[in-house]
This record gives structure tokens, C-alpha cells and sequence, in this order.
């Protein structure tokens, strides 16, 4: 095992071991309901609700609809344009610039997961979570409709963190919903990866408690010998959701549960072959003069909503008795969202399954990459959260946000450099929300970011294929608040603005060739070891069953997550000689402490995060620390030196200034310090050129042999504006060498004075 994933794994060892039954009563169980094609307007919120207003056909989502009105509708939730970049950025929590997986490659199903990628399940199972998947996986196994295999052990659930599957592991075999087998886990001893193939079959649900929501029913004797597969997932997951409730009420053992069902994926036509499959629209005056495929697809939509509703209904009574005494509704989060938008076809032309956007999957347009999303989380998601339960919100949501979000709920680190951002404060309306940017998305027709109400389309023409002609690009602007429906081209009127745009598009890797990713490497070199030494650094190879799909060496690059992890015994240095930039780096230590000093006025990018996590230090000397989002200084972690900090500075350890600017805002947590040194020249110690979000403590040093007269009002933090105030004793602080100063605060500046 790498040195790395030593250091996380007994990080999250550590961290969920340390949670009994009170404390985990905080940490929610997750049950995430994940469909396949099923566009933004296909929910009632978003548009059938208004479709059946007007007397025309609406597709039937009542559970859904109910679990809107219990909680929030995000009206800007974004997935992919198709669905197996879809999978891997909603499990690795990168978009399709960073993640292996950017389209639909045949050979994804072989190499789209990796080893070193920290999936949901990885995530959440280290946390102490009993983790369950059923439905489309797309990677792992082959196509095969009769025997598959397994064709790459790395990319397995069952080797991420997935305890509990009933899953199909190649999404070509997902497109019907009658294969023969499905791969299940657990599984018998000396399964490959853990995971087995069993018969497709609903025998086992024999004389089960009866699910009145749930249309046709496998005891019908119509039902198929082979079953309909989003029956077997959905009465899986309710079975899961049934055991862990009891394990959750008696221990407080929490659980998170994925159903990734195949509809309203394509084939339609399949649901037909079901019993009584149109049962729900018998009484619809419009059904029978709909085409076939819109009525096929209608079904699809209800049927799996039915599901839904007994799965949410054994929340509320989980052992089935009609007494709610044992529900765990409220310790829950619901969450539900589309992988994509839905696809052009007679249910988009007759239930506007879209909703009215442009494009549809596969698209860059916003039918193509917006999707329903919903959040339920009772006793949470209330007044006193920064959303209002049963409303809508205009809140840009990304399914690369899970991930971190499921992780700041469990109590665990993110995965280091992931794009997406916790929402989880605002869930909560507890904390603070760091910021969204902006978002990117890669389709066929081409690339796009939104940031805030813009979005910029950069359109792709040439053949694409044969690259016999080199790929042209066309730019638009579209303000997403005024023009949902990107109808008019704003590119004109804000040159600077696009410009500045696609700067930042073409920057987060969108137009590299398929396979590109970002790597994962390691510090290898001894203390005092240059960091511009490639052999200080470990390579990366990701390789299967004799073919290497990527692989990276030398000195680091802007595509790489690193990590810099001192085991001890003793403290380490490592020495920054020339400009360093990564997508993410991590500098810790355990026990023993590492540094990372950067020579004069080299400067260091880490373009998603630069973390300094337990016993990790920077040295800053001169130079410029930038990132596009933020520097974390964590618990037990310090930033220390002169130069520039461009970006979000949050400060949860220990910053110690001696002439140090930021150039954004600043957050200092109430367990965190900062430490300023006064010199001879006068001005602010710390320069903050926004917010300045203050708690903890101050500590001040003073150059050796300045001595300041009693009452001398010295500068030592100022800002743009400033909120809070440091928690020290009768706003006194004492100096290094014994100088006793009173703290004072003004609206854009913090002064201390000599007493």
C-alpha cells in the first residue's frame, strides 16, 4: 500500500472509529435515488405540475412530487450529457476535465475506475457507513449477455467500498432490463472482486409484505421468469433500507444506499411486456392518443416513482407494523437526481420531458446537462436552513457536489482536489458555505463553464472522428436567469467577459484528448530534497491485465493531486526551487512533522486546493501561494512567512504573518490561531483584500529590540470589511517578550496598543 493511502485510510479509520451511537446521531443515513434519462421537466415542479394545470398530458410522479413538497427542489441541478462521465464525476467528485471517464468510450466499462480514486463508497464505508448499490454501474464487466466476467478488478463497487450490490456492470448489457444475471455482493468465498453473478429473478421476494404502491407486482402470474431488473434493485435497496434502519435504531450504525435504476433509459418497450404495466393511466383521458413510446415511457417514470414511494415509506415505519415509532425519516438524507437530460424521442415532443430547454442528451445546451434534483431532509432542511422546505431554488447544484457534501455529513475528509463543494452548510444552515465558482460540462457538440447566471458555450465543429481537419471552436454567452432556453447570443456585448471565460474553461482541461486525468503522486525524497527532482516524486501507472491505459513521470504538472506525507520518525523539509503547480496538494505529517519551504520568490499553484493538514507546514518566503478556490490550513497544520495568498485563505490551524497579503477573503475558525509579527516599518502584519472572518485567538511577536511606548496604536490586520472579533481574554494579548497590548477593532482594520 502506498505511503498515501496509508495516511487516509487511518485517517478515516480513526475518525470512524472514534463515533459511538450518541455521536453518530448527527450523521445522517444517505439514500440517493439516481435515474437514467429522465429529464429537468419530467418532475412536477419543473413542469408537469404546470402541464396538468393546463388539461394537457402529464407524466404521474407522486412520490416525488411529495418529496419535493417535503423539501427542496433545485431548479439548477446539473449532471452530465450522457452516462458514464455522469457515473464517474458523481463518485469521484471530478467533472469530466479531471475525471478518466469524459464521454462514453467504449472501453470505459475496462478502465474508467482507478485504485487510487476515493469513490462515495470508499468514502462513506471508511466513515463507518454500511454501504449499499443496486442498479447501473457501467464498469468492471464485460458485455457478454450470457457469461460475462470480470474484466478489471479496479474498478469494481466491491472495491470501492460497496458492502451491499445487486448491480450490472456494463452499460451495454443495461440496455435492456431483462438481462439473464446481475452481479450481487456479498458473495461467495473466492468470488473475483468480490462479486458473483446470480440468476435475474424475483423468487426471493416470495411472500413478502405487500407494496400497494407499486404497480404490477412480480407475484402477478404474468410476471416474467426473468425479471424486470429495476424491480430486482428497488425491492433490494427496500430490504436494505428495512435491516439497517433496525441496525441503525439499536446501534446507531448509519447506512448509505444508491439505487442507480436503468429508467427511463431506453428500451421502452420492454416495460410492456410486464403485467398490468399501464394500470396507473387507465383513467387518463389523454393516454391512449399518445405514441407508443411516450405511454411506455410514462410508465417507466411511475413505476420506478411507485418504488420510490415504498422505499421512503420504510423510512417512516420500517418494520411495517403501521407504527412510525421506529422511523428514521427525520436522521435521513433523501436525495434524487437524474444522470442526464432526457433524450429527443415522442415523451420529449408530448410531456416536454425537458421542460422546454434546449437540446437534449448528449448536448452541451441545458436539456442536455440539467437535471431534476431534490433534497429531503426532515428536521434539517427547514426554516432555519438557508432553503425553505417545499420550495424551489435557483441554487446551482452540480452532481460532482455530493461526494464532498456526503463527506462533510460524515464527518470525514473530502478526497483531496475533487471540483465539487460541500452544500452541506447550506443543507444544514449551519457553517460557512464555501463558494462555487463556476461549473464545466463536456458534450459532443461541445464544451461549456456557468458561472452564476452566464454560461459560455464553446461549440465544437470539424470532424471530430477522423481528425483529418482540425476541430474549430465557436464561442456564445447566454444568461441562464433571463434566457433559460439559450435563444439569444450575449457573446457580442461582453467581450471581456467571454474572454475571461474561456480562459477558465480551457484551463480546467476540457479540450485534452479522451482518457486524459488528472494523476496521483506521492513525495518520496529525503529532507532537504528539491521538489523540481523528478525522482522525489512517485510515478503514476494505472495498468490492467497487460495494457497500460495512462501513465505519468517527472517533475510535477497542473494534472496532478500529490500528496506530501512525512511518516516520521523524525520532522522533514522539502525545498520548493523553482515555481511548483499541481490540481491539489496535501502537505502532513503523523506522527512527525513535514514542511514544504518555498525558496525566494518561487511561487506555488495548487489550481483546485492546497491543504495543510495535521502536522504540515508552508513556509512562504517572498513568493505567491494561489489557488482558484482556496488554501485550507487544517487543525494542527501552519502557514507561515511573507508573500502573497491568492485565494480563499481558511485558517482552522495556525497562520503565522510577518507581512503577508491575501488577496481574497480570509476565515479563521474558533480553534484556529494567528500569530502576526510586528517590525520596524510599521503597516498591517496581515493584509486581507475582502472579508476577514475573525475568531480564535491573536498572537503577536515584535521584531527583536523594537520597543513600542505605552498608548502606540500600531496596525497589525487590516481588511475590506471585517466580521467578528478574536476570543482572547478582555481583548488582551501579550508579547513575546512580555509587552502587554489591548486589542481594538474598527470596520476595516485591527489595531493593538501598547499598554
Amino acid at each position: 500500500m502506498k505511503p498515501t493511502s496509508v495516511f487516509i485510510f487511518l485517517a478515516f479509520l480513526l475518525l470512524a472509529s472514534g463515533y459511538g451511537k450518541t455521536e453518530t446521531a448527527s450523521r445522517p443515513n444517505i439514500l440517493y435515488f439516481y435515474v437514467d434519462d429522465m429529464g429537468w421537466g419530467a418532475i412536477g415542479p419543473n413542469a408537469q405540475a404546470a402541464r396538468k394545470a393546463k388539461g394537457l398530458p402529464s407524466v404521474r410522479t407522486p412520490n416525488l412530487d411529495q418529496l419535493a413538497a417535503d423539501g427542496v427542489n433545485f431548479s439548477r441541478g446539473y449532471g452530465c450529457m450522457v452516462c458514464s462521465p455522469a457515473r464517474s464525476s458523481q463518485q469521484t467528485g471530478f467533472h469530466q476535465g479531471h475525471t478518466f471517464a469524459d464521454r462514453n468510450d467504449p472501453d470505459n466499462a475496462k478502465k474508467a475506475m482507478r485504485a487510487d480514486d476515493v469513490l462515495m463508497g470508499d468514502a462513506l464505508s471508511r466513515a463507518g457507513y454500511v454501504t449499499g448499490y443496486w442498479g447501473k454501474w457501467g464498469y468492471g464487466g464485460s458485455s457478454d449477455p450470457l457469461a460475462p466476467r470480470v474484466d478489471n478488478v479496479q474498478t469494481l463497487p466491491t472495491s470501492h467500498g460497496y458492502q451491499h450490490v445487486v448491480a450490472e456492470l456494463h452499460h451495454v448489457r443495461a440496455h435492456t432490463f431483462f438481462q439473464p444475471t446481475l452481479w450481487t455482493a456479498p458473495a461467495a468465498p473466492g468470488a473475483v472482486g468480490g462479486i458473483e453473478l446470480k440468476p435475474n429473478a424475483m423468487t426471493r421476494y416470495k411472500g413478502h409484505l405487500a407494496y400497494p404502491n407499486t404497480p404490477a407486482l412480480q407475484n402477478h402470474p404474468g410476471y416474467p421468469a426473468t425479471a424486470y431488473c429495476d424491480d430486482v434493485y428497488a425491492f433490494a435497496a427496500l430490504d436494505f433500507v428495512r435491516e439497517q434502519a433496525r441496525v441503525y435504531r439499536q446501534t446507531g450504525k448509519p447506512f448509505f444506499g444508491l439505487l442507480a435504476v436503468q429508467i427511463p433509459h431506453g428500451p421502452f418497450n420492454e416495460v410492456a411486456k410486464l403485467p398490468e404495466w399501464d394500470v396507473a393511466y387507465r383513467a387518463d383521458p389523454h393516454f391512449s392518443g399518445l405514441k407508443a413510446q411516450s405511454r411506455q415511457w410514462a410508465a417507466m417514470v411511475t413505476r420506478i416513482d411507485a418504488h420510490f414511494g415504498n422505499i421512503l415509506a420504510a423510512l417512516e415505519d420500517p418494520n411495517g407494523d403501521g407504527n412510525p415509532a421506529d422511523s428514521i425519516a427525520r436522521d435521513t438524507l433523501v436525495v434524487f437526481q437524474s444522470d442526464n437530460g432526457g433524450p429527443g424521442g415522442d415523451s420529449l415532443r408530448e410531456y416536454d420531458a425537458n421542460g422546454g430547454l434546449s437540446g437534449t442528451k448528449g448536448n452541451i445546451q441545458e436539456g442536455g446537462i440539467r437535471v431534476p434534483t431534490i433534497m429531503r431532509w426532515p428536521g434539517k432542511i427547514t426554516a432555519q436552513s438557508r432553503l425553505k422546505m417545499g420550495s424551489s431554488t435557483a441554487r446551482i447544484v452540480d452532481v460532482t457536489d455530493l461526494l464532498p457534501t456526503f463527506c462533510e455529513l460524515a464527518g470525514v475528509p473530502t478526497p483531496l482536489g475533487v471540483d465539487g463543494v460541500s452544500i452541506a452548510p447550506t443543507l444544514l444552515g449551519v457553517g460557512h458555505q464555501r463558494a462555487r465558482n463556476f461549473l464545466v460540462h463536456e458534450a459532443g457538440n461541445g464544451n461549456a463553464i456557468i458561472r452564476g447566471r452566464f454560461k459560455l458555450v464553446q461549440g465544437r465543429s470539424g470532424k471530430k472522428k477522423q481528425r483529418k481537419e482540425p476541430t474549430t471552436f465557436s464561442l456564445r454567452l447566454f444568461d441562464l436567469e433571463a434566457d433559460p432556453r439559450e435563444k439569444h447570443d450575449l457573446a457580442a456585448k461582453h467581450p471581456a467577459l467571454v474572454k475571461e471565460l474561456e480562459t477558465l474553461l480551457i484551463g480546467e482541461r476540457v479540450n485534452e484528448a479522451k482518457g486524459f486525468a488528472n494523476t496521483y503522486h506521492d513525495w518520496t525524497g529525503k529532507s532537504g530534497g528539491l521538489t523540481s527532482d523528478p525522482n522525489n516524486w512517485s510515478d503514476y501507472v494505472y495498468a490492467n491485465a497487460g495494457i497500460t491505459y495512462m501513465s505519468d513521470r517527472g517533475p510535477p504538472r497542473l494534472s496532478w493531486v500529490a500528496h506530501m506525507n512525512n511518516p516520521g520518525p523524525g520532522n522533514a523539509r522539502a525545498v520548493a526551487d523553482s515555481n511548483l503547480a499541481f490540481l491539489a496538494l496535501e502537505i502532513a505529517g503523523s506522527p512527525a512533522r513535514q514542511m514544504l519551504e518555498l525558496g525566494p520568490g518561487v511561487n506555488l499553484t495548487g489550481r483546485n486546493e492546497i491543504r495543510l493538514g495535521g502536522n504540515g507546514s508552508l513556509e512562504v518566503n517572498g513568493g505567491t501561494v494561489s489557488s482558484l478556490r482556496w488554501i485550507d490550513v487544517q487543525a494542527g497544520g501552519t502557514l507561515q512567512g511573507t508573500g502573497k495568498i491568492a485565494a480563499v485563505l481558511y485558517n482552522q490551524g495556525s497562520v503565522r504573518a510577518s507581512g503577508l497579503e491575501v488577496q481574497l477573503d480570509y476565515h479563521q475558525s474558533s480553534d484556529a490561531s494567528l500569530h502576526l509579527t510586528v517590525g520596524r516599518k510599521g503597516g498591517a502584519s496581515l493584509r486581507i483584500r475582502g472579508e476577514a472572518r475573525l475568531a480564535g485567538t491573536l498572537a503577536v511577536s515584535l521584531v527583536p529590540g523594537l520597543k513600542l511606548p505605552p498608548g502606540k496604536k500600531i496596525v497589525v490586520l487590516s481588511a475590506d470589511h471585517i466580521e467578528g472579533a478574536f476570543c482572547n481574554a478582555g481583548n488582551r494579548v501579550v508579547a513575546d517578550d512580555g509587552t502587554r497590548f489591548k486589542i481594538a477593532y474598527a470596520a476595516d482594520r485591527v489595531t493593538i496598543s501598547a499598554l
